[in-house]
C-alpha cells in the first residue's frame, strides 16, 4: 500500500480512537505544518470551525469529516513537496526498535502491568483503566543517538494510545525530554531494567499525564510476552 494511503488510515484511526479527536486533529494538522486557515480553505468552511473542532466546542466530527480532513493535509503536503511523507518512506531502521506490534481490542494500562511485571513511578496517580491499543520497545542508546526529532514518528505505530518501552535506560532522562519535545506523546512509557530513574522524568511524566512504569523483566522477555498478545 502506498505510504498515503498508510499514513491516511494511521491518522484517520488515531483521530476515531481518541478521547479527545480535536485535539488529535490540531497534533496532525501541525506535524504536517498546515494552518487552520489552509485547512478551512480546502474544506470550504470558515477557520472558527477548525477552531471550534480543535478546541472541544464542536461536537465531535463524523467519519465523513474526518475523513476529508485527514485527506485535505495530506494534499496540501503533497503540494508542497511532500518531505513530510518521504520521512515515512524510509524503510532503514537503526535498529533501535526491537519489538513493534498492535493489540487485537484496546487493553488497559492494569492489564498491561499485570502482563509486564511492571509498577508505577508516578507521583500522581494515573488513571489504570486507561485504555491502550499497542506497544513499542525500543532500544533507548540507538534511539537517543540516530534518530531525528521527525523520527520518532516511526515508534508510534497505529496509534499514539500505546507503551513506549525502553531499555538500556540509565537514569530515564532522555527518553522523557525527547517526548517531551515532541508533539507526539505515549499514554504510557515503561523503563526495562533502569539503573535509577531521575527524579526529573517522573516530573516530566506528570506533566505530560503520561504513565510512567518500571520492569525488571529483561527486554527479550518483555519482547516475547507482548507479541504473544498482539
Amino acid at each position: 500500500m502506498p505510504v498515503r494511503e498508510t499514513l491516511k488510515e494511521k491518522i484517520a484511526g488515531e483521530i476515531c480512537l481518541s478521547s479527545e479527536p480535536g485535539m488529535t486533529i490540531r497534533k496532525w494538522r501541525k506535524l504536517f505544518s498546515v494552518s487552520q486557515k489552509e485547512l478551512a480553505i480546502a474544506l470550504d468552511v470558515s477557520p472558527s470551525v477548525i477552531s471550534d473542532y480543535e478546541a472541544g466546542r464542536r461536537k465531535s466530527p463524523g467519519i465523513g469529516t474526518i475523513r476529508r480532513v485527514v485527506e485535505s493535509i495530506l494534499e496540501i503536503e503533497v503540494s508542497r513537496g511532500g518531505q513530510n511523507l518521504r520521512r515515512f518512506e524510509a524503510e532503514e531502521d537503526s535498529g533501535a526498535i526491537i519489538s513493534m506490534g498492535e493489540f487485537p481490542a484496546a487493553c488497559t494500562v492494569s492489564w498491561f502491568m499485570k502482563l509486564t511485571e511492571s509498577k508505577c513511578l508516578n507521583d500522581e496517580k494515573p488513571d489504570f483503566e486507561r485504555p491502550i491499543y499497542g506497544y513499542t520497545v525500543i532500544d533507548s542508546i540507538k534511539a537517543v543517538t540516530t534518530y531525528s526529532s521527525n523520527d520518532y514518528m516511526k515508534v508510534y505505530g497505529w496509534s499514539t494510545e500505546r507503551a513506549l518501552l525502553f531499555s538500556g535506560v540509565h537514569y530515564g532522562r532522555s527518553p522523557m525530554i525527547a517526548i517531551r519535545a515532541h508533539p507526539m506523546k505515549p499514554a504510557v512509557v515503561v523503563y526495562i531494567q533502569p539503573e535509577k530513574v531521575d527524579e526529573l522524568a517522573v516530573r516530566l511524566a506528570d506533566i505530560e499525564h503520561i504513565i510512567l512504569l518500571r520492569t525488571e523483566l529483561a527486554p527479550h522477555e518483555v519482547a516475547e510476552r507482548l507479541e504473544e498478545h498482539r
